[in-house]
């Protein structure tokens, strides 16, 4: 497919299926296309994430990349995401062609907060704390999904096989009946982990990869919790590790850390139901899954 990555290729179509075929044939066109209407030229290799194609190109503002992301209800708020933040700890959107799930970006370095920072937790959150603003509206609210979140999570227990005790299930379904439904209007990330935050010129740090979602801020540092607890696996003391880390993110967000220690409880049950249903970005099967999935398992019970 020319300009396209076979990595970015094959990861989609194992994430989609073949449906994605059509889409991946037809995504070099597409480009060229945004190109020509932006009035960009190419300005180095192409890369990509897990579900964007991203395009390094020169524009009248300077140094920019055009992302281009299978269409997905998942990335339908990310511009307005970045529209609200308007550069203030996120890269800034210059275009936007939202029927192609499009976006002229503002571009940042490709390091990321997890490969450089040594202060990992506190440039997180105070970052989160930046990025925590006042809602704009006909953005998804969190708490709409809370019912089916507490569905889910009984289904998940009813239909697969799993070690998790009856009470952490229990206890993660609480979670949603004490923070789920009742979540201030604040625009939250929704996928703020280590990976999705990059060097800057302009800024030390700025935020990529928006869901732009409505809700509590610290349901983002539980989404930052969950990967570091593998990159902080070979600690002499993973549980007082992620504690630290915890304590660390919360104090420089200015967080409550009981609220990011009942989201993280809550999203830890679901990733190890979700791993078992669909697997992870890091492993959709085999014995690098299983690895994973025995991993997960452990940390609402030892941590949470």
């Amino acid at each position: 497919m020319g300009m396209i990555p076979d990595t970015f290729v094959q990861g989609t179509l194992a994430r989609e299926g073949e449906s994605a075929r059509l889409w991946l044939t037809g995504l070099p066109t597409l480009v060229e296309e945004l190109m020509s209407r932006w009035e960009c030229t190419p300005d180095g290799d192409v890369t990509h994430g897990r579900v964007g194609l991203i395009v390094p190109v020169q524009h009248a503002r300077g140094a920019a990349v055009i992302k281009v992301s299978f269409p997905h209800p998942g990335n339908v708020h990310e511009p307005d995401a970045l529209v609200a933040w308007d550069g203030r700890g996120a890269v800034r959107l210059y275009e936007r062609a939202d029927a192609q799930f499009a976006m002229l970006l503002e571009r940042a370095h490709p390091t990321t907060l997890a490969e450089e920072s040594d202060a990992i937790p506190s440039d997180a959150g105070r970052l989160c704390r930046r990025l925590a603003v006042p809602a704009s509206p006909g953005l998804p609210r969190l708490r709409d999904r809370a019912g089916e979140w507490a569905a889910e999570l009984r289904k998940d227990a009813r239909e697969l096989a799993h070690p998790l005790p009856d009470p952490v299930v229990d206890a993660a379904v609480a979670v949603i009946g004490e923070l789920g439904r009742d979540q201030p209007d604040v625009l939250v990330h929704g996928d703020f982990h280590p990976s999705n935050i990059l060097r800057s010129e302009r800024e030390p740090w700025l935020a990529v990869d928006p869901k732009g979602l409505v809700g509590d801020p610290a349901y983002d540092a539980a989404t930052f919790l969950k990967p570091r607890a593998l990159a902080l696996m070979k600690s002499g003391d993973l549980v007082k590790a992620l504690q630290r880390e915890l304590e660390v993110f919360a104090d420089s967000a200015e967080l409550d850390p009981e609220r990011v220690r009942l989201w993280a409880r809550l999203q830890l049950v679901q990733a190890a139901f979700h791993g078992r249903r669909h697997g992870f970005g890091r492993a959709r099967s085999g014995p690098a899954l299983d690895r994973l999935i025995t991993f997960v398992d452990q940390l609402p019970v030892s941590w949470c």
